[in-house]
């Protein structure tokens, strides 16, 4: 008897075409394994994220949507919504938005704008102060924390946080909390430039990171005087971002390519 099967993908999120952005590994289930099979799952994959998908027959959406990196699950990831949306809009004619219930971000909707992809996401608050593993991350001008494990660190100048070449090993013992770091933009093309770290989940240096942006949105959005704004994810794959605030949501806009489609056979 052959092994059950799900519907595979690798998508390409808030890229510029194949091999830029991030990898969002996209599943698409008939119903939920143990998590401990999802994890392992995750690890076998090995990319930053990998988004599950089980159709959700409550009417409150149209799917169910978990996200595990190759080590934990998190409470919210940006790209791998993205990559799941564009996996299943690709194959619907006609249609123009999904949505989906998570565990802990509430329902998440994607739709599509049309090359772009937009995904609303709920404000991730931050307050001022000192952020764990500070001296190992250069000298930031300002800092900010959530109890979430996010961690908001602002330089003056991009040239800084391109300049930073962690301990991972040392913000990994700090355990899963993730560090974002962020400068005016020095070219034009985009008004901010970031880097995110998130040794502590198994992802030393996030390539272009949707929950991050959660963060940046409000601070930014301040500190320019404008409610819109274009973000550049300074990875060595390069992350794109259209940014709006909307009240107590964040509104990203970025574009995915699919690069790998098959088929995953479970355990």
């Amino acid at each position: 008897m052959s092994a059950p099967a799900a519907r595979f993908f690798l998508v390409d999120a808030f890229g510029r075409g194949p091999l830029t952005g991030n990898q969002a590994a996209v599943l698409l289930l008939d119903a939920w394994p143990d998590d401990e099979t999802l994890r392992r799952i995750a690890a076998e994959l090995m990319v930053a994220e990998t988004a599950f998908l089980v159709p959700d027959r409550s009417g409150a959406a149209d799917w169910q949507l978990r996200w595990f990196t190759p080590q934990v699950e998190v409470l919210l990831c940006g790209h791998g919504t993205l990559g799941a949306a564009h996996a299943l809009l690709q194959d619907a004619s006609g249609a123009v938005r999904v949505r989906f219930a998570t565990r802990w971000s509430g329902v998440l909707e994607v739709a599509r704008d049309g090359e772009i992809l937009v995904v609303s996401l709920p404000v991730i608050p931050v307050e001022a102060g000192p952020v764990p593993g500070q001296g190992l991350l250069g000298a930031p001008r300002e800092t900010f924390r959530s109890a979430k494990g996010y961690n908001l660190l602002v330089y003056a100048e991009e040239a800084e946080i391109r300049a930073l070449a962690p301990d991972f090993a040392a913000l990994a013992a700090l355990g899963p909390q993730q560090f974002i770091c962020t400068a005016p933009a020095a070219a034009p093309g985009a008004a901010i430039a970031t880097r995110v770290f998130v040794p502590g989940k198994g992802v030393p240096e996030d390539a272009a990171t949707g929950s991050a942006h959660a963060v940046l949105a409000r601070y930014w959005a301040q500190r320019l005087g404008q409610a819109r704004f274009s973000a550049w994810q300074a990875s060595p794959r390069g992350g794109w971002f259209d940014v709006e605030l909307a009240g107590d949501r964040v509104l990203l806009g970025g574009r995915c390519t699919t690069v790998v489609e098959g088929t995953f056979r479970l355990p």
